[in-house]
C-alpha cells in the first residue's frame, strides 16, 4: 500500500471500517503526507471513508490519526465518517461505545491508487499488516473498475459526515442528517446516490460492449476476454441487496458434483444461506475460525465470550448437517495457526469434474446476518477461464485450507469448545448483532 501511495498522481481512495493507531498505521499516514508534499502532487486527491462509531472509539482514534492531513492539505484530503441511520434517538444516547457498533457499520474495504485497486476483507490496522489472515487481490491498470469503486466510495462519502480540522463533523450540504434528520428521507437520498453509480456503470458497460461488438466485427483477429469482474454491492439500510441476490443465486444454481469452498472469519450464516446449503446438491467445504484464532479471543468483558458464541453456532449448524445426513456433502474445517488470527472471507467455485476454480468472491461480506442486513458491504465476483489465474486462486484456497482441521463430533468434546450455559441462552438473542 505504501508503494502504491508513493506512485499515485491523481487519486487515492480508501474505504475501511477503521484506521488503527499503532506505528504501522502511522507509517501509512506519514506516507500519505510525504506524497502530498511532493511538488507534482498538487492535483492528487485523497478520499478516506471510515465508520463513524468505530473510527471515533477511544480518545486516540482514527479521526485523531488523520487530523494532521486535514490541517495541512485541506484542499486535497477528505475524510468521511459513515453513521448508520439506525443508531439514533434514545438508542444512540443509551448504547455505550463499542456496543453501538453492533447496530450497523461501514464495512467495505477498498484501497484504490489511480487505476490500481486492492479489494480485500482487511481493515487498516497493524494486525492485518502482520499476523491476521485475510485475502487481498490487486487489479492493476483497470480504469473502469477503479472508476466504479471510486464513484461508489464517493457516493457513500457524500451520505456521510465530513470530518473537519477541529475534529468536529458536518453533514454534506444538501444532504439529510443520518441520525438527526428524517430517517426515510436520508435512506432514500443515500440510495439514490449509490444506485446512480450502479446505473451509470451499467450504462457505460452496455455502451462499451456495443462499441466493442462493432469493432470486433471489423477486426476478427482480436482476442476475446477470458476474465470478467462483477462488482456486488450490499447496503440493506438503503434497500440495495445485489450481493445477497447473487450469492443466493450462486448457491441455488450449484449442481451435483460442483464444489464450493466457502470461508468466513465469523461463522454466522443467515437462515436463508443455511437452508440453501442444506437443500442443494453441490459439495461444500466451509472454513471457519477455531476459537483460538477468533479476533475476539481473550478479549475483556462480554466480548471475551464471543468466540464461545461462535462455537455454539457452529455446533448447532454441524448438528443440523448431521441430522439431515449431509455430513459427506457439507464439511466444516477450522483454521488454526499459532499466534495468528483469522479474518478471511470469500468463496471459490469449482465446476463438476474441474480441478481449478472458475469463480471466486472477494471482498468484505461475511455471509452473516450483519453483512446482509446491517452493514455496508462490497465485493466482486471474479469469473475466469484463464488457467494461470485459476491456478493462483486454487493455490490461495489450498494455502488457507491446509492450515485447518476437519470438524467432527469429537471436536465439540474438547475442553476448548466448552460453552457456558448463559452463552447458549444469550446467543439466539444477540446473534443478529455480531
Amino acid at each position: 500500500m505504501k508503494a502504491q501511495i508513493k506512485t499515485s498522481k491523481k487519486r487515492i481512495t480508501m474505504a475501511s471500517l477503521y484506521l488503527g493507531i499503532g506505528p504501522l498505521e502511522q507509517e501509512l499516514v506519514n506516507t500519505l503526507e510525504e506524497t502530498l508534499k511532493c511538488p507534482d502532487s498538487s492535483e492528487l486527491q485523497v478520499s478516506i471513508l471510515l465508520d463513524y462509531t468505530r473510527g471515533s472509539r477511544g480518545r486516540k482514534n482514527s479521526r485523531t490519526m488523520l487530523l494532521p492531513l486535514l490541517h495541512r492539505f485541506p484542499d486535497n484530503v477528505r475524510v468521511s465518517l459513515f453513521h448508520t441511520p439506525h443508531l439514533r434517538g434514545l438508542l444512540r444516547l443509551l448504547v455505550p461505545e463499542r456496543f453501538n457498533e453492533t447496530i450497523g457499520l461501514q464495512h467495505m474495504k477498498i484501497y484504490l491508487f489511480d487505476d490500481n485497486i486492492i479489494l480485500s476483507g482487511a481493515n487498516l490496522s497493524d494486525s492485518y499488516f502482520t499476523n491476521r489472515q485475510d485475502r487481498y487481490v490487486l487489479f492493476q491498470g483497470c480504469s473502469e473498475l477503479a472508476d466504479f469503486f471510486s464513484d461508489l466510495v464517493g457516493a457513500v462519502s457524500e451520505a456521510s459526515l465530513q470530518l473537519q480540522p477541529d475534529d468536529t463533523v458536518q453533514v454534506e450540504e444538501g444532504m439529510e442528517h443520518p441520525y438527526q434528520g428524517d430517517k426515510t428521507k436520508y435512506c432514500e437520498a443515500a440510495s439514490k446516490k449509490v444506485m446512480g453509480v450502479i446505473e451509470d456503470a451499467r450504462r457505460r458497460q452496455y455502451e462499451h460492449r456495443s462499441t466493442k461488438f462493432q469493432n470486433e466485427r471489423s477486426a476478427s483477429d482480436m482476442e476475446p476476454p477470458d476474465t470478467w469482474v462483477y462488482p456486488l454491492v450490499q447496503m440493506k439500510p438503503f434497500g440495495i441487496q445485489i450481493d445477497e441476490l447473487v450469492t443466493e443465486t450462486l448457491l441455488t444454481e450449484a449442481e451435483r458434483g460442483d464444489q464450493l469452498y466457502l470461508t468466513t472469519g465469523y461463522f454466522n450464516l443467515t437462515q436463508e444461506y443455511m437452508d440453501l446449503l442444506l437443500g442443494t446438491r453441490a459439495d461444500y467445504n466451509i472454513l471457519l475460525a477455531a476459537p483460538e484464532v477468533n479476533g475476539f479471543f481473550g478479549a475483556k468483558g462480554i466480548a471475551g465470550a464471543i468466540p464461545a458464541a461462535y462455537v455454539h453456532i457452529e455446533h448447532q449448524f454441524y448438528s443440523e448437517v448431521c441430522r439431515h445426513g449431509q455430513e459427506m456433502r457439507v464439511k466444516l474445517r477450522e483454521y488454526h495457526r499459532d499466534l495468528w488470527t483469522f479474518h478471511a472471507k470469500g468463496l471459490w467455485f469449482y465446476s463438476a469434474g474441474a480441478d481449478l476454480p472458475c469463480l471466486t468472491l472477494v471482498g468484505s461480506p461475511n455471509f452473516g446476518y450483519r453483512s446482509v442486513h446491517r452493514d455496508l458491504e462490497a465485493q466482486i465476483a471474479l469469473v475466469t477461464e484463464n488457467k494461470e489465474l485459476q491456478q493462483q486462486l486454487h493455490k490461495e484456497q489450498q494455502q488457507l485450507y491446509n492450515l485447518s482441521n476437519a470438524v467432527s463430533p469429537a471436536t465439540f468434546q474438547h475442553p476448548s469448545r466448552y460453552v457456558k450455559l448463559w452463552v447458549k441462552l444469550v446467543t439466539p438473542l444477540i446473534k443478529n448483532f455480531f
